[in-house]
């Protein structure tokens, strides 16, 4: 199966910017847009982060598949409501609806929520931290685990792994233990629970089209004192993915499997001996363009999916 695609000649889109409004939060990839009481405006760039370094290079239209893969899995998932309002930038209030080409596929009407500080991490397979965690104590987010597992190794079951939320630097791993501790047991239960239930459906989906979910991060808020999913859904930036058939050539290697993402931009760094210090090395473009023919192929996928019946 191949995922190479030409790279347009069309430069990213790093900085978003709106004639008269400035945004109230200007985050890694997104910019948020004060709406009004009740409604945010989330616009996604093509802005690119490694190690916590946001980079003066971009992915053209990253921001553009990001949202319409996000916007596809809100329309798949009705385990929990979610924070789209409007996705098309006609319909959105003034003077937002007058700038539709910048805002075109990149940005959403939100609605405005509280936000619960947990990343709600499900683990498939035994990858990144988790598999860190595994080489020290045989175990993922706090659960033993069997002995000789391999790196990528699939798990004997899905792993609830939360993280508590930092405004500055990597999120802090914890146990469900410590989650309830410092959110009430039954709201770490509510998030288990709809966190688990939509891996196992998306893992299901996917794996129609060869692909598999490796892991996933989810966020949630409250709403009208509502429990909702907010963010982005099931994208690249948020999940790992990897050919069904790359896994099993990497299992038998036992090696971590290629994912679809922006994997090969870390590696490329890590073998540069780079890790977020200064300065920020350059990117070649070859490096770019084959992480947009991931996320594009991505996206293609995703969008062939459909609501199971």
């Amino acid at each position: 199966m191949s995922y190479k695609r030409k790279l347009r000649p069309v430069p990213p889109l790093t900085q978003i910017e709106l004639p008269g409004l400035e945004p109230i939060y200007r985050g890694k990839v997104r910019d948020i847009y004060q709406v009004s009481d009740k409604h945010f405006l989330m616009v996604a760039s093509d802005r690119l982060s490694a190690f916590d370094v946001v980079f003066p290079v971009g992915i053209t239209d990253k921001g553009k598949i990001l949202t319409r893969i996000s916007n596809h899995w809100f329309s798949l998932i009705d385990v929990v409501p979610n924070h789209l309002r409007e996705t098309h930038c006609l319909n959105f209030p003034e003077p937002f609806s007058k700038y539709c080409h910048i805002l075109e596929d990149r940005s959403c009407l939100v609605r405005k929520c509280q936000r619960i500080d947990v990343e709600c991490v499900v683990r498939g397979y035994l990858m990144g931290s988790a598999y860190e965690e595994y080489q020290k104590h045989q175990k993922v987010a706090g659960e033993p685990m069997p002995s000789s597992l391999a790196p990528g190794a699939k798990l004997p079951y899905a792993v609830f792994s939360p993280a508590i939320k930092k405004n500055k630097g990597h999120d802090e791993n914890i146990s469900f233990a410590e989650l309830k501790k410092i959110i009430g047991e039954e709201l770490a239960q509510k998030l288990r629970d709809i966190s688990l239930s939509i891996y196992h459906l998306a893992s299901k989906l996917l794996e129609t089209k060869g692909i598999l979910l490796l892991d996933t991060k989810f966020e949630f808020g409250f709403y009208n004192e509502k429990l909702i999913l907010i963010d982005e859904l099931l994208t690249p930036d948020s999940s790992r993915y990897c050919l069904a058939e790359d896994y099993e050539k990497a299992l038998k290697e036992k090696k971590f499997p290629p994912t679809l993402d922006k994997q090969i931009i870390r590696d490329y760094l890590i073998q540069m001996g780079w890790r977020g210090q200064s300065p920020i090395p350059p990117l070649p473009e070859e490096i770019l363009e084959k992480t947009r023919q991931r996320y594009q192929f991505m996206e293609e996928t995703i969008l062939c999916l459909t609501k199971p019946t």
